[in-house]
């Protein structure tokens, strides 16, 4: 009976810890394809600097997460920032510092790099 204890409370963990921040938007891959154009929107790809170098998309501009502290003033908090990484997982994380930090449209790629066909 108390393994069953045990585990609920680690679904329910993992759960809470998968959850979106509040008032950030996900959006697929499919959807970010949509978005790319959009001058207005501030790109950021959390992963590593060898992670990005491998391979990313043009328009995202490479600020680690373990950075991003350090240089989000360089970026607009009045403007929409989109955020991607390998899995979705880091830049959700991301994307709760920034909603933390004052900025009102933070949005997260579901899925990230992993996901991305293009």
């Amino acid at each position: 009976m108390d393994g069953w204890i045990l585990f609920a409370l680690v679904v329910l963990f993992l759960i809470w810890r998968m959850k979106p921040a509040k008032g950030v938007r996900i959006i697929s891959t499919d959807e970010l394809k949509g978005v790319l154009n959009d001058k207005k929107v501030q790109f950021v790809d959390v992963r590593t600097p060898a992670e990005y170098k491998g391979r990313h998309i043009k328009e995202f501009n490479n600020i680690p997460l373990n950075e991003l502290n350090r240089k989000v003033a360089s970026l607009k908090k009045d403007q929409e920032v989109v955020v991607i990484c390998q899995s979705g997982m880091r830049s959700l994380k991301a994307a709760g510092e920034l909603k933390k930090a004052g900025f009102t449209h933070v949005t997260n790629v579901r899925g990230g790099m992993s996901t991305w066909q293009g």
